[in-house]
């Protein structure tokens, strides 16, 4: 089962998220992977790292950190596995905003095909996105780019996805897949 999972920031996506690939592997009897996408660029961004770590510490979680090149994630992993990416927000902007300062306005072509390759290899797996796109704040161009781009990466991950769910006010809304939605957040 593939499952899309967005919505507001401190939101109860990764607990969902965690939740479903735990029970996707222990259904299944595979392997469990964080792929873990945030670069860390500052104080809060450590905090966050560490909050995170800790809220799956026991899950059984093998951490994979992939900041970039979401593909080379099937080098590491058994296909076969259940695999939670935490999140497709942080992999674009590590992408489209390098570490030398310069920014790609194209990292979105190639994360679009890595997310393809990855989704249409492995039989399990749970993505991650912060739904940053729809304040009616007008930003400067590049944030609006970055703004679009995550929309459109958002929206070909819920097309390729058996089940899309929105996290609103720590519950969970199913705009796709409801006929097996219940069965992943039980």
């Amino acid at each position: 089962m593939k499952v899309f999972i967005s919505g507001g920031v401190k939101n109860g996506k990764s607990f969902y998220a965690q939740r479903i690939a735990k029970r996707q592997q222990t259904d299944s009897n595979t392997p469990l992977y964080y792929i873990a996408t945030m670069d860390s660029t500052d104080r809060e961004d450590d905090e966050r790292i560490i909050r995170h770590r800790n809220e799956r510490e026991g899950w059984g979680f093998t951490t994979i950190e992939q900041p970039r090149n979401i593909e080379n994630i099937l080098e590491k992993c058994d296909y076969d596995g259940s695999f939670l990416l935490d999140s497709l927000t942080a992999l674009l902007a590590n992408e489209m905003f390098t570490p030398s300062g310069d920014v790609n306005p194209d990292a979105h072509k190639q994360i679009a095909e890595g997310l393809i390759e990855v989704i249409s290899k492995v039989n399990r797996i749970v993505i991650v996105s912060d739904y940053i796109y729809s304040d009616a704040i007008l930003y400067d161009p590049l944030t609006e780019q970055y703004r679009r781009i995550l929309a459109a990466l958002d929206s070909m991950v819920a097309q390729s996805c058996d089940i899309v769910l929105e996290a609103v006010y720590s519950q969970m809304i199913i705009h796709k897949g409801k006929d097996v939605a219940d069965f992943a957040l039980s």
